[in-house]
């Protein structure tokens, strides 16, 4: 194979693979071909670089950039531990981002759900990267659209069920608007990590940090799997799930969390999930050190890009 550089101009297909030096070369999710051109692909990544709604510490607008130059080095091999290139039969591109008006956030979350439901109107799978968590509820709002209400399989360390009055641009409450606006179905939906409490939980069944501690990784997966109960599924990351030591680089961090290898593992067990689309969300780089948060969060975005190309070669 003839090597090129900036495959993610240069690519000559949706499925070629890159062979640009990690170090070098225009910095797309994993080199996917750069295009706004939606036309046969399969899956798409997208950034969100927004953070207007964060509550401590803010940065998360630059996370998809960050995640972006942290996949670099996953651009071409087979990918641990789906041993496939993810892209052979899988055809994906990376969208770029969203543009929004910094000086108009009332604007943000129908800019936001509109764009995402163009991308669904022609792709099966969108894979977003935030962001705050604010970006996780119209983006949320867009595949409901399309499959009806899904199971919410949530990473995080924050339940984000606050109370929002359906006009607050806020990273905390996204969650308690989708079951009351019936996004989400709070009897099939669950979240993994949570270390800290909130006035409600609308119903959603959670596992404390103390109890992913105590549980294996594959006893989560088959816990999740089976509390979703085969619902079209939306799984969102929050970065803050992991343990500050290995993502010290997030808005609000909260000590006590699991591992990254841990996390990694649970997500490996969900094959069977029917995982619509997802997103990272978080990454704040400007408290990173060494890209360690980045590099945990461009290697979840692989996975739940791996878990669909897996069902897609079941499927096939």
């Amino acid at each position: 194979m003839a090597k090129t550089i900036d495959h993610a101009f240069t690519a000559s297909s949706l499925t070629s693979a890159a062979t640009d030096p990690t170090y070098a070369g225009a910095l797309s999710f994993m080199r996917r071909k750069y295009t706004k051109d939606l036309t046969g692909a399969e899956a798409v990544v997208w950034g969100i670089p927004f953070d207007a709604a964060t509550s401590n510490r803010p940065g998360a607008r630059f996370g998809p950039l960050a995640i972006r130059r942290a996949s670099a080095i996953m651009d071409n091999d087979p990918q641990y531990p789906f041993e496939r290139d993810l892209f052979e039969a899988m055809p994906t591109i990376d969208y770029g981002d969203c543009l929004l008006d910094y000086g108009n956030h009332w604007q943000t979350p129908d800019t936001i759900e509109e764009e995402a439901t163009k991308i669904l109107s022609s792709a099966n799978f969108l894979l977003t990267l935030g962001g705050d968590h604010f970006v996780t509820w119209p983006v949320l709002k867009a595949h409901a659209a399309k499959h009806g209400p899904m199971a919410l399989v949530q990473f995080d360390a924050h339940q984000d069920t606050w109370f929002d009055d359906d006009k607050r641009i806020d990273h905390g409450s996204f969650v308690a608007r989708a079951v009351r606006d019936g996004t989400i179905n709070p009897d099939r939906s669950i979240q993994i990590g949570i270390r800290t409490h909130a006035p409600e939980d609308c119903g959603i069944r959670i596992v404390y940090g103390h109890q992913v501690e105590d549980m294996r990784p594959g006893d989560i997966a088959s816990l999740i799997v089976s509390h979703t109960g085969g619902l079209p599924t939306y799984v969102t990351f929050d970065i803050d799930c992991l343990d500050p030591a290995y993502a010290p680089g997030t808005g609000t961090p909260v000590s006590g969390g699991p591992s990254s290898a841990k996390m990694l593992s649970v997500l490996r067990g969900l094959g069977q999930l029917d995982i619509r689309g997802g997103d990272v969300v978080e990454v704040a780089p400007a408290y990173d050190h060494a890209d360690i948060t980045a590099i945990a969060g461009s290697t979840v975005a692989m996975y739940l890009l791996g878990l669909h190309a897996e069902r897609l070669a079941r499927h096939r």
